[in-house]
């Protein structure tokens, strides 16, 4: 199966997206700019909001969380809304208020654990560093800086085999205190760590660094892999990959007019269960919802007709069947790479899915000539979850959960079909259209 030369650089699009995209903050900017190309205007949290038929408008809560839309020819409540979902957070490694230690002789730095690492790929391997910097001048003012090292600035060194002898029949055991602190180099100074610091974020005359957001992050580039490239390789494709989708889509369909209006909404801490100001548990779209009722003369009836007449599509990768693995998969229901995207569904409710959800997506796919496959954990496996049920509890939109199979999940570095981010592509277009 080759990808055609469109396709090839529809996926290449997701992987320069990725690398540009280390951490939530830099996510944002990158989806910024994008939409900002597209003529998308950016309204403000704390303004008073005024936005007419058709306005293409984007919106961002504390940096990491984004909602873009455009708004259609008909009241929000007539004609519902169609949304898609995703997250900008991955597991990953971030960095201690007061980080920098040295050991043996070793500078090293303190992690804490950001989400369901797969800890052992993080080992043996090259990393930068990246985030939010905020810098005070000395007179109460701060700014923001962004920062993305990509330099070998770190790595969290294995065991010696010679040392721990049994790790290939045992399995590899990793302490998250003990054995995740990454190695930066040799001093006897921890302040060798602050004064590199400085320098990246290049302070000004009395500036100094206040606090951080700060994130460590694999280096080597995404790629495609496989004979005839089926595959990509790349940190974070969970779940910038579905990020990506959304807003490619979302901006190739802006332009048409539609009586519908039509938005994506991406959620920081997914990763950790949401349960933020930034998280789909939180306030961000059901507040962003009761304004656009607001901004065109709804109340709050209004306001409960549009989220009853509106559709959610939860958009987070899914689980391909791996061929060592086959076992821990329902036989009847193993996604493929390069099959299209997977409906995930759970009776417990891990998954917002239903039945009629399910049957308004898989209408949409077919419309768009997308294949469709379903994904159900084994009955013995705990299923995991995504925004979709909180989105679905807090804003009461039916709500389907999607996703494009992909392989080593949460490690440092997953792996997809390269065809299936086009196919997933067209099924959005298909529902923003």
């Amino acid at each position: 199966m080759k990808i055609n030369k469109e396709d090839k650089a529809t996926t290449q699009g997701l992987l320069n997206f990725i690398d540009e995209s280390p951490t939530p903050f830099h996510a944002v900017c990158e989806a910024v700019a994008v939409l900002e190309k597209a003529g998308f205007k950016e309204l403000h949290e704390n303004d008073s909001w005024k936005a007419e038929k058709n306005g293409r408008y984007y919106v961002v809560r504390h940096e990491t969380t984004l909602a873009a839309f455009v708004l259609g020819e008909e009241p929000l409540w007539e004609s519902g809304m169609h949304i898609v979902g995703a997250h900008t957070d991955s597991p990953n490694l971030r960095l201690k208020p007061q980080p920098a230690y040295c050991k043996e002789g070793y500078l090293q730095l303190g992690v804490e654990i950001y989400g369901g690492v797969l800890l052992s790929t993080w080992t043996d391997r090259d990393l930068g560093l990246a985030g939010r910097v905020i810098v005070g001048d000395g007179a109460g003012g701060i700014r923001r800086a962004l920062i993305k090292v990509d330099e070998a600035l770190a790595r969290v060194p294995q065991l010696a085999i010679h040392l721990n002898r049994n790790v290939n029949d045992k399995g590899l055991i990793l302490n998250k205190q003990d054995h995740m602190p990454p190695i930066i180099g040799l001093a006897e100074d921890a302040n060798v760590f602050s004064h590199w610091l400085d320098e990246q974020v290049s302070l000004g005359t009395g500036e100094y660094i206040l606090s951080f957001d700060l994130m460590l992050h694999p280096l080597e580039k995404p790629s495609f892999i496989g004979l005839a490239d089926e595959f990509i390789c790349s940190p974070r494709l969970d779940n910038l990959a579905m990020c990506h989708a959304g807003l490619v889509a979302l901006c190739a369909e802006s332009k048409a007019a539609s009586p519908r209006t039509r938005m994506i909404v991406v959620y920081d801490h997914e990763e950790i269960g949401s349960a933020t100001t930034q998280g789909a548990a939180g306030s961000f779209l059901s507040d962003t919802l009761k304004r656009l009722v607001s901004v065109q003369g709804g109340d709050s009836e209004a306001d409960c007709r549009l989220r009853s007449n509106s559709l959610l599509l939860s958009a987070d990768m899914a689980h391909a069947v791996h061929p060592n693995y086959a076992g821990h998969h329902d036989s009847q229901h193993s996604p493929r790479m390069n099959a299209g995207p997977c409906i995930k569904i759970n009776a417990n409710a891990r998954y917002a899915t239903d039945a009629a959800t399910a049957a308004a997506f898989e209408v949409l796919c077919k419309k768009a000539d997308v294949p469709v496959q379903r994904f159900v954990s084994r009955s013995d496996i705990p299923c995991g979850s995504t925004i979709g049920p909180l989105s679905a509890t807090r804003v009461g939109i039916p709500t389907v959960d999607i996703g494009n199979p992909m392989l080593s999940m949460h490690s440092a570095r997953e792996m997809a079909g390269s065809l299936d981010h086009p196919l997933m592509i067209k099924a959005l277009r298909s529902f923003l259209s």
